[in-house]
């Protein structure tokens, strides 16, 4: 009987050469399948530790501070102004309301010169950081809105624009309010900002007879444009009162506007069309302005 005997494998010789051991051998089946990636697993990035999303600044106010300005604000019919002083540890957390030597209209307030400069003096020997004392301007409107005049946002940007920072805080009659803070650092910017009365932790009581004390020896009401004189000027036109009491119609009123300077002018009109309340009953049949 004849026995089969298998063939022996044939196999692929050692490679001799680093070429050779490179190239597939021609005894092994090539595959024709394209390599695949090993697929990556969906991750979520995590925020490092330590980094928290920034908060929104808000401006806050101690209860002392705020009826302060609330007392000011209601004392008399006109505009008043003054500085927050703000905590050492939060410098959007005004602890105080101080006010200066300064004269008021419906329109506007100017601080005295050297009064400002005895009240950093004064802020200085008490221990305080230009920041805690100069940043946050406060000022009422004796209207309803709150919204900044052309001449609040020209002042805002004469005085505070060269500092890093700084706030202005408008108060209407009504209690509505306007916060804007802006920035320099970088390519700056402005943003506005909420408004809270901060009633946590401890406080004081009101002081009535040492603030009435206080807006007397500060604040002194003019007659609106009554301290510009020009040539050619009605310096009269608008006392005993917002357009001194008079009716808008009537040739009279056009001619006596036309009279004022052009600052007087234009302090007027800056006024009329900030103060939307002024209209406020007016009949509808009426026109606001007929001549």
């Amino acid at each position: 009987m004849e026995t089969k005997t298998k063939p022996p494998e044939l196999t692929a010789a050692p490679p001799t050469t680093m070429k050779a051991a490179l190239l597939p051998s021609p005894l092994e089946p090539q595959s024709t399948a394209k390599p695949t990636r090993p697929q990556e697993k969906d991750t979520v990035r995590k925020r490092p530790e330590g980094l928290r999303r920034p908060r929104q600044p808000v401006l806050r106010f101690s209860p002392p501070a705020w009826a302060k300005l609330l007392h000011f604000r209601d004392h008399g019919e006109t505009e008043i102004g003054g500085f927050g002083i703000s905590s050492a540890g939060d410098l959007l957390r005004i602890e105080e309301f101080e006010t200066v030597r300064q004269e008021v209209t419906v329109a506007s307030v100017a601080f005295a010169d050297e009064a400002v400069a005895d009240f950093f003096d004064q802020q200085v020997g008490l221990g305080r950081k230009p920041e805690q004392f100069c940043r946050v301007w406060l000022h009422t409107h004796p209207g309803e809105s709150p919204e900044p005049s052309g001449t609040d946002e020209a002042t805002f940007e004469r005085v505070f624009g060269r500092c890093q920072w700084a706030v202005m805080f408008i108060l209407g009659r009504t209690g509505q309010t306007y916060a804007c803070l802006r920035f320099s650092v970088g390519p700056g910017g402005r943003l506005l900002i909420p408004v809270e009365v901060d009633y946590r932790g401890s406080f004081t009581g009101s002081d009535v007879a040492a603030w009435t004390a206080a807006y007397q020896a500060h604040i002194h009401p003019t007659p609106w444009c009554s301290g510009v004189s020009h040539p050619g000027g009605d310096s009269e036109f608008l006392d005993g009162g917002l357009l001194g009491r008079q009716s808008l119609g009537g040739r009279d009123w056009l001619e006596r506007f036309e009279r004022l300077h052009p600052e007087e002018r234009a302090a007027l009109v800056d006024e009329l069309s900030a103060r939307p309340d002024l209209w406020a009953g007016l009949d509808e049949e009426e026109p606001v302005c007929p001549f």
